[in-house]
């Protein structure tokens, strides 16, 4: 492993795995928005990328509060993850997203979930009562 490969970020959230996946999604979004047609871009379009971009900022929010509150901010992407759910049929329905897009959004979907289901249930089980501090330790535990 080099010296760059093996530094850890300053903002720690940027080595969680489940973070670069919301960052891939968000790109990804922008591309298939951007060949809706101009109707649909503020409709839409607009709606669909900040739902996107919710579920990467309450990770990244989240992540610098305590375990308690984490879990709450990882609830409130899973929320942003479903609003994408909802983008992408409405999207397909008015058919300006085609079934292989609408699949590919879904199974993305489905996979951010999934992580974010597991990083909850971690931080759950170790949960003190009071509410811990997420410490030194605790993130490379969370680079699930």
């Amino acid at each position: 492993m080099t010296e760059q490969e093996n530094t850890v970020s300053f903002f720690r959230f940027e080595d969680l795995r489940i973070y670069a996946k919301a960052l891939d999604y968000i790109h990804w979004v922008h591309s298939a928005t951007n060949a809706m047609p101009e109707s649909y871009r503020y409709t839409i379009a607009e709606s669909f990328v900040k739902s996107a971009q919710a579920i990467a900022l309450n990770i990244a929010e989240g992540s610098a509060r305590n375990k308690a509150q984490f879990v709450y901010y990882l609830k409130m992407a899973k929320s942003a993850v479903r609003e994408c759910v909802v983008y992408t049929e409405i999207a397909s329905k008015e058919e300006v997203m085609n079934e292989m897009d609408k699949e590919f959004s879904r199974s993305q979907l489905m996979e951010l979930t999934k992580m974010i289901g597991s990083l909850v249930a971690s931080l759950q089980r170790s949960v003190g009562t009071r509410g811990e501090e997420l410490g030194e330790d605790d993130m490379p535990n969370m680079m699930i």
